[in-house]
């Protein structure tokens, strides 16, 4: 590439920081970066204070700048990203990325400032349950203001993709997530910790908030527990207890509201739905290496890291029928509809005990892990800011 000679700076908005923080585009970051930096890039995100561990001013050669924010649902995206783009001119780098449509809200401001600038659309935020009226319509805004003065736009998906070229007639560049297949560990630490016994419990991982569909998640497990529910299914292979399982749900809300606090009153009395809080690391790796099926109920998905990461655990796998989910490869029998609790309680009852052979198993792993490889992102990234220097 032309710029081969010479280190390429880049800077990046739009997301709260890393390492270790909760959230879809933190773990794309996080991911991303340090690859970038293996090929030759210099890179500095500026992260949101009140999210990291300031004392870390760099992680695997990416530099951390961290930028005062206030912790608010509402304001602290558009705060940050303002203050952001000033900061990142004052950097002066070759290209300026900004990830979700929430911050490219800005992007015009970062064009008139002479920057060049990439946007990484994570999905159509606006169709997230939490937000009001006028929250869906600055996303709106953001997704068609970033769209049309982005010098480069990537799509994680091609659903994303298609949805942006036909209302911008934009060239878009299809870059999905990526995935870190998880080390299948034999230890059993964290299961001790929860009193969770081997193969029989249930994994969700996500965020607290309404889109991830956990109140439909642990309404259907009370379903199953249910004696009346057990009478009524038709389907003869549905019949099978999970008297001894468990269900596991791994997040927390980033800002506590009514939501969140509901889905811990549905679990107070129910000694067998756990919620662990956040988790990363041996102790996350530990729940996927060991649980007996994972779930993904959720409403919107950009495309779903948790979901790929689950597959390359080498998991059986059902999630809720929506675009993003059906962009990764499950077989159709593995997906059921959105808010259909009902559907979703069959769905775990008929795959509970349906591990995957250890074919099968093998072949979801070396998919996912020749799919959705960092390595080979970073090179499709790094090919995209070629592209916008060089126009």
């Amino acid at each position: 590439m032309f710029f081969s000679n010479s280190k390429l700076k880049i800077a990046v908005l739009g997301t709260r920081g890393f390492p270790n923080v909760q959230g879809g585009v933190e773990v794309h970051c996080e991911n991303l970066y340090p690859q970038l930096v293996t090929l030759g890039c210099e890179v500095i995100v500026i992260t949101r204070k009140p999210y990291i561990n300031t004392d870390i001013d760099t992680y695997k050669g990416v530099k951390l700048l961290p930028l005062f924010c206030l912790k608010n649902k509402f304001l602290e995206t558009f705060l940050h990203t303002f203050m952001g783009v000033f900061v990142a001119r004052r950097l002066s780098p070759d290209i300026l990325h900004i990830h979700a449509i929430g911050p490219s809200l800005f992007i015009p401001l970062a064009r008139l400032l002479g920057l060049k600038v990439v946007m990484t659309n994570h999905g159509p935020d606006y169709q997230r349950k939490k937000w009001g009226k006028l929250a869906k319509v600055i996303l709106k805004l953001g997704e068609s203001l970033g769209s049309k003065w982005a010098d480069g736009i990537i799509c994680i998906s091609e659903s994303i993709a298609d949805s942006i070229r036909k209302k911008y007639n934009r060239v878009v560049t299809v870059i999905p997530n990526g995935v870190t297949i998880p080390i299948i560990l034999q230890s059993e630490d964290t299961l001790k910790k929860y009193r969770l016994e081997k193969g029989k419990y249930i994994l969700a991982v996500g965020r607290f908030v309404q889109e991830k569909g956990f109140h439909d998640l642990i309404e259907a497990f009370k379903q199953i527990q249910n004696s009346d529910f057990q009478s009524k299914i038709q389907n003869p292979k549905s019949k099978i207890s999970i008297d001894h399982w468990k269900l596991v749900i791994v997040g927390r809300a980033d800002h506590e509201d009514k939501y969140s606090l509901g889905l811990k009153e549905k679990t107070r009395e129910n000694n067998n739905i756990v919620l662990t809080g956040f988790l990363t690391g041996q102790p996350l790796q530990e729940l996927y290496s060991h649980a007996g099926l994972f779930v993904l109920p959720s409403y919107y998905e950009g495309l779903p890291i948790v979901l790929l990461e689950a597959m390359g655990s080498g998991l059986s796998c059902i999630a809720s029928d929506i675009p993003a989910n059906r962009n990764v490869e499950l077989s159709d029998e593995r997906f059921f509809k959105a808010g259909d609790v009902k559907a979703l309680a069959l769905k775990i009852k008929e795959f509970v005990n349906k591990p995957l052979s250890e074919e099968d198993r093998k072949k979801q792993i070396r998919m996912i892990s020749e799919r959705y490889d960092w390595e080979k992102i970073a090179e499709k990234t790094l090919e995209v800011y070629g592209k916008v220097l060089s126009s």
